[in-house]
């Protein structure tokens, strides 16, 4: 999990998985991602199982790797270190437009492994 910097005494990572905004320093606490505060840990310790669609992409300069569970429309995001990997961040995906794109993303990767 990346630690710093932390914001409210809590870790970087834990409080982008509970709050949501745009911006860094003003997210606010999200009750819905409050509530699956557990999840990330599940869905990484099951992604090889059928119903968790696993892909890399890259955002900036850094390999991200996606796990959405789409059954519970619930995403966690790692990023790969090379020698380890972080919990980046979690979030439900409950818009269609969100969902569209990851989907998007999902194929595309994929299509290219395959090629």
């Amino acid at each position: 999990m990346k630690r710093h910097p932390e914001s409210q005494g809590k870790a970087a990572t834990f409080w982008h998985i509970i709050s949501e905004g745009n911006i860094e320093e003003n997210r606010l606490p999200d009750m819905r991602r409050c509530e699956r505060i557990r999840w990330p840990r599940p869905v990484i310790e099951h992604s090889h199982e059928n119903g968790v669609k696993v892909w890399k992409n890259i955002r900036g300069r850094e390999i991200r790797i996606c796990l959405w569970l789409e059954s519970l429309e619930y995403l966690v995001i790692l990023a790969d270190r090379k020698d380890y990997v972080l919990l980046w961040t979690a979030y439900m995906v409950d818009k269609d437009h969100r969902r569209q794109k990851l989907q998007k993303e999902f194929e595309e990767y994929w299509r290219n492994q395959i090629s």
